[in-house]
């Protein structure tokens, strides 16, 4: 089973390429799903975080309040690195279990979404790295155009995430969407009849 990781940025076009090949029937492993399973009601992961957070970030109802975790989380590194620490097994084991289900369904390829695919050194137990790469003045550009940001708010949240520029250097294949929709859309069925369907077809 071919195990595919799909990186890009903010505003690169990411969520339009995986939806193309989820359209194709091609499996993914969703790591904010994940993320979020692996904190319910009931699980280690929970009882993990309520024991280095205390019950300040529990509901009544003893649910996560992700809201109060992320006031605790956002503003001191310390703490996030704690989270980091204390969930980053879990999701690991989680997501290895959803690609052997995978496997065993004999899927020939499986497409892994992880945020941070390059920085959490996921690459290094994956097949092939995908980028999903814009110019960083239309990156800019799409992303003030879409959530309706300044200049300023835009480069911020570019520049909190690692640089398409920078994860390249990681990328087997870069799916460049700096064009249309429609050439953008080209460029994917040239990979799903060069990289793909060669695999369904065995």
């Amino acid at each position: 089973m071919l195990k595919i990781g799909l990186t890009g940025g903010i505003a690169s076009g990411k969520s339009t390429v995986l939806e193309f090949f989820k359209n194709k029937n091609v499996p993914h492993i969703d790591a904010d799903v994940v993320a979020r399973e692996v904190v319910e009601v009931g699980t280690p992961g929970l009882a993990a975080v309520h024991k280095l957070f205390g019950d300040e970030v529990i509901r009544d109802d003893g649910s996560l309040n992700r809201e109060a975790l992320g006031n605790v989380v956002f503003h001191n590194e310390e703490k996030r690195l704690q989270l980091n620490d204390c969930l980053h097994g879990l999701i690991r084991e989680r997501i290895d279990e959803i690609a052997q289900f995978y496997e065993t369904q004999g899927a020939p390829a499986v497409i892994y979404d992880i945020p941070l695919l390059i920085e959490g050194k996921w690459y290094e137990r994956l097949d092939t790295v995908w980028l999903v790469y814009v110019s960083p003045n239309i990156q800019v550009q799409r992303l003030m155009e879409r959530n309706g940001y300044s200049k300023e708010d835009a480069l911020a949240r570019i520049q909190s995430q690692m640089l398409l520029d920078d994860k390249r250097f990681f990328a087997d294949i870069i799916i460049n969407n700096d064009g249309t929709p429609d050439e953008l859309y080209k460029q994917l069925e040239k990979l799903w009849h060069e990289k793909l369907l060669p695999l369904y077809n065995k």
